[in-house]
């Protein structure tokens, strides 16, 4: 049985996932070449890349220096594989994208190679590991993002429009996409939820800040407690500039997993959510520009709105070339940007109490900026 670590992969509860250099995961590429043995199963969505050929020296592994939820070890520069920190229960988000995407024909991804799953001791089946293509000089968005706003230059937001909406258009081709939105009801509740929770989570001067300023926050979500009767599509769920990589040939979205902060997401959703997450993204690059790369905060702020102005008319222009305007309902932006920034705590309280400065600093320099 394959096995991590002492326990074998099928009751496996601990975080204790491979890493590059100890071979689990070549062994894993060269195994799925056949059918895995029971309790294993495979998905296959695009044919695997040839391995070494005989005499060839095995492919060499690497992991990736970033922040991750889970554990990604690059083999041989052609494929990735992303071990999940705790075997996740299926249905899978990741997987129905694989597989919705790939036959949608949107290119603008890692090729997606395989799922392996397992059933475990109680009988159910989970995801164990992603592998997919490996893009050649990609880089991750909070590095190349960052250059970007520590440079000043913003050609690429439109770029990113376009990319967002070429996204969306594929996933409103789910047959459940188009459905009405969830009742405004819901989406209130959900944004007041996430205050709560950053309010209760958010300690220090922060926290202090924050409950300063959660009425005048809850006065920003507000809208959503309106009647809205937009459409819906199957959204990407945790879309910010980190999932989205440039490499040698253009930019490819990553990480269909969903927003680690919300358990049990309806999965269709405004579109609108997906673009106020990857629009609050720009402005958290901006932070990390002011603080690991001295950015004036005054340059950084400028840089930020010009750039998600960029990508919001790029976004518009092409929905509407394809004929879909109505898939984005602009007044959910402002308020899901906000309710965002409330994810960010939440993310930073659970996972990364370091990143805390970066939804502080979107905050306040909104709240300084439009005070009288």
């Amino acid at each position: 049985m394959l096995s991590l670590g002492e326990k074998p992969v099928t009751d496996r509860e601990d975080t204790a996932v491979p890493h590059a250099g100890d071979g689990v995961t070549s062994a894993l590429l060269a195994a799925l070449r056949s059918d895995p043995p029971p309790p294993f199963s495979l998905r296959r969505y695009l044919p695997l890349p040839d391995g070494p050929g005989p005499g060839e020296p095995a492919w060499e592994e690497r992991g990736i220096d970033v922040d991750q939820t889970n554990h990604s070890v690059v083999v041989g520069d052609r494929v990735v594989v992303k071990w999940m920190a705790v075997p996740a229960p299926l249905p899978h988000p990741t997987l129905v994208a694989f597989a919705h995407l790939t036959e949608a024909g949107f290119e603008h991804t890692a090729p997606p190679y395989a799922a392996l799953t397992v059933v475990d001791s109680s009988g159910a089946e989970r995801l164990l590991a992603l592998v997919t293509g490996y893009l050649p000089e990609a880089r991750d968005g909070w590095k190349w993002c960052v250059d970007e706003a520590e440079a000043g230059r913003t050609a690429f937001a439109a770029t990113l429009g376009r990319l967002a909406a070429d996204l969306h258009l594929a996933l409103a081709t789910f047959p459940a996409a188009g459905a009405q939105a969830p009742p405004a009801s819901s989406l209130a509740v959900r944004a007041e939820r996430a205050l709560e929770e950053a309010l209760r989570l958010t300690d220090g001067e922060d926290g202090a800040w924050l409950r300063e300023h959660a009425d005048a926050l809850r006065a920003r979500m507000e809208p959503l407690a309106g009647a809205f009767g937009g459409a819906t599509i199957r959204i990407h769920g945790d879309f910010h500039v980190g999932q989205i990589l440039r490499w040698r040939d253009g930019y490819a979205v990553i990480d269909f997993d969903g927003n680690p902060t919300v358990a049990e997401a309806e999965p269709y959703q405004p579109a609108a959510r997906d673009v106020a997450q990857l629009t609050t993204s720009l402005e958290h690059v901006a932070q990390v520009a002011i603080k690991r790369r001295g950015t004036a905060p005054s340059a950084a702020a400028t840089w930020a709105a010009t750039a998600r102005e960029a990508l919001l008319s790029a976004y518009r222009e092409r929905l509407r070339d394809e004929g879909r305007p109505e898939l984005l309902d602009e007044r959910l932006i402002g308020p899901f940007e906000i309710e965002q920034e409330c994810r960010e705590l939440i993310y930073a309280a659970r996972h990364l109490p370091r990143w805390r400065y970066a939804p502080m600093g979107v905050l306040r320099t909104r709240f300084t900026e439009e005070t009288p």
